[in-house]
């Protein structure tokens, strides 16, 4: 149940019909909006516009609903799950007691917490109002859980990193201690320095590349999990926001 402006607040386009207004209550038709998964489910290649329905058994005495306009989808149950079937009816068709205000505001909106308790307790004092909260934080407190794995696959990612680039400084290091001798002799036979430094580098590039390869090739198979860590992109993507 929503009042007159919700989805203009929320900014929620409208794909087809018109949103809610004042004309909309107990005494006129009963109306519905509804979000694109919906239309698409339940009247895939038609206009849903004009469609009928009621909600519960077909017997049922439950007013009809008729459609009058189709919105984008909203994810309001989670960031990871696809967008559900939803439907919308008007406040003023409902007998909802309870409300949710939704405020659109410029600059930290928090700070206007204490104006809208007084501006409701002044139209109505018996009004209890439990709390508030922005949506920012809310949308915070949703990812929380993925965004500290996320940060935990980062650190433990930067740990191996570290813990190979010390085990391949170490595997140099000893390579070259191994190859005093035979570095001695060939500058003996009149090998230039950066000739050698060429040599070891180069042995040193060989297993960063073989390393390489085989991560890109293990990260690649394990996009499916990564997948669940993600929400608006792609295992794959290579962008920068």
């Amino acid at each position: 149940m929503i009042s007159e402006g919700f989805f203009q607040t929320l900014r929620v386009p409208l794909r087809k019909g018109r949103f809610f207004n004042a004309q909309d209550n107990q005494a006129a038709v009963r109306v519905t909006i509804i979000n694109e998964t919906m239309a698409r489910r339940f009247w895939p290649g038609e206009d849903a516009l004009g469609k009928r329905f009621k909600l519960g058994p077909a017997q049922s005495t439950n007013p009809w609903l008729t459609v009058v306009g189709v919105v984008g989808d909203m994810r309001r149950q989670s960031l990871e799950r696809q967008p559900i079937a939803q439907i919308f009816q008007p406040y003023l068709q409902s007998s909802a007691r309870r409300l949710i205000l939704l405020i659109r505001a410029t600059g930290e909106p928090i700070h206007l917490a204490p104006v809208v308790r007084s501006e409701i307790r002044a139209l109505d004092k018996t009004v209890l109002v439990s709390g508030s909260a922005t949506l920012e934080s809310q949308l915070d407190q949703r990812v929380a859980e993925r965004r500290f794995q996320t940060w935990l696959l980062a650190l433990f990612s930067a740990l191996a990193l570290l813990l190979a680039a010390v085990g391949i400084y170490g595997l140099m290091s000893y390579t070259v201690t191994q190859s005093t001798r035979e570095l001695g002799i060939r500058m003996a036979l009149g090998a230039q320095p950066r000739d050698l430094v060429r040599l070891v580098i180069g042995h040193g590039l060989v297993l960063s590349a073989t390393g390489v390869v085989i991560g890109l090739v293990a990260a690649f198979a394990l996009t499916r999990v990564l997948a669940e860590l993600l929400f608006g992109v792609t295992t794959t993507d290579r962008s920068i926001k």
